[in-house]
Parts: C-alpha cells; sequence; structure tokens
C-alpha cells in the first residue's frame, strides 16, 4: 500500500509539472500594433471637422487632442460609448468606433505635434499660476502640477497632457467636474468641487500659456 501511495503522489506531481509548464509554454498573445494609416483615415473621417486636421482645434470649445497620451485618448472614447461621460456629440461619434479604430486615432494623434497655446487674462493668470503650482493649501486643493506635471506635460497612462489647452474647453471641463455634469474622473471632482468661478478662469488661462 505504501509502495502504491508513493506511486501515485509521484504521478500527481509529475502531471502537476506537466500542466504549469504547459502554461508557461504558450504564448502570451502580442497586442497588435496600432495602424497609423487607419488611424489617419479614421480620424479625418470622424474628428477632423471639429478637432482640425492635425488634432490642433482652432475652435476654443473643442480641444486640442495633438500629442495627447493615448491612453488617456482611449479611456476617453471608450467612456464617450459607454455613456460614462456624457456629451452628445462625442457620445454618437465614439458609438461609430471599434476599439481598433480608437486605438489607431489615439496613437496617431499621439504623434501630432500640439501648437502652443497662449493665455489672455494677464490680471488672472498670476493667480492661476499660484494654484496650478502650488494648490490652495488652507483650502486643501492639491497642486495640479502635482498630477499634470510643471509644464503640463502629464503622466502618460495616467494624467492627460494639459499644456497649450484651450482656457475655454478647460474651464467647460473644470465647471462641469465640480457641477455633477461630467463624473468619470473621482479626482478631478474633488478637486473641482473647491474652486470658484474666478480661479477655474484663472488656471485655465495660465494651462493655456504652458509649454
Amino acid at each position: 500500500m505504501k509502495l502504491l501511495a508513493s506511486l501515485l503522489i509521484t504521478a500527481a506531481l509529475a502531471a502537476s509539472a506537466v500542466s504549469v509548464y504547459a502554461q508557461e509554454a504558450v504564448p502570451k498573445a502580442v497586442a497588435a500594433k496600432p495602424d497609423m494609416a487607419k488611424g489617419e483615415a479614421s480620424y479625418t473621417a470622424v474628428c477632423a471637422a471639429c478637432h482640425g486636421a492635425d488634432g490642433n482645434s482652432g475652435t476654443p470649445a473643442n480641444p486640442k487632442l495633438a500629442q495627447q497620451h493615448p491612453e488617456y485618448l482611449i479611456k476617453q472614447l471608450q467612456e464617450f460609448k459607454s455613456g460614462k461621460r456624457a456629451n452628445a456629440v462625442m457620445s454618437g461619434m465614439a458609438a461609430t468606433l471599434s476599439g481598433d479604430d480608437m486605438k489607431n486615432i489615439a496613437y496617431w494623434l499621439s504623434s501630432k505635434t500640439a501648437k502652443p497655446g497662449f493665455a489672455k487674462d494677464k490680471e488672472l493668470v498670476a493667480l492661476g499660476e499660484r494654484i496650478y503650482r502650488g494648490g490652495i493649501a488652507d483650502r486643501q486643493i492639491a497642486a495640479c502640477a502635482g498630477c499634470h506635471s510643471p509644464n503640463g506635460a502629464g503622466i502618460p497612462a495616467q494624467y492627460p497632457r494639459m499644456s497649450g489647452q484651450h482656457a475655454d474647453y478647460t474651464v467647460a471641463q473644470l465647471t462641469g467636474f465640480r457641477d455633477g455634469i461630467r463624473k468619470n474622473a473621482l479626482q478631478m471632482t474633488q478637486v473641482a468641487a473647491k474652486l470658484n468661478d474666478r480661479e477655474i478662469k484663472a488656471v485655465s488661462d495660465y494651462i493655456a500659456g504652458l509649454r
């Protein structure tokens, strides 16, 4: 009996080893690389009318998308499509895009160079700089630079690039976060909830001039 038990245990261990080896031997699926040509074609057909031929929107209400981190763009398109981020125009546009379309567009846009913007309100830009770089300590408002970096370049796959973004667009997004209209970033909702209209305008103007 002892010999039989020993043989059974040995066989079980051998089977387990084969199973583990088989799992390790199976090559992991490699994510397909984005197709830049298809990205440009899809972007031109669906997005360029509002966001510019190269992702540099000329309309202050529409964001510049050139040089944005692709992970961020993909996330936003997915959330427009799912309804997590509400926008009637963008939801309709995103509904026509497949996952591959989103990836191809996002990586194509990330390869484009963003055109610099500029601040317009000299009286407010100093306040905007203080908020962006240092936050407002007595109201527990974190500095924007902590997540979006000192020059507004953001952190790939975590926080979006903000440098040179249209002030009008940034004002609309911060106001939307504060007022509960835009709900797809809890951290931004918590920060914006503490800002008044003047502070939102100031920091948005400062961001527009970041390079």
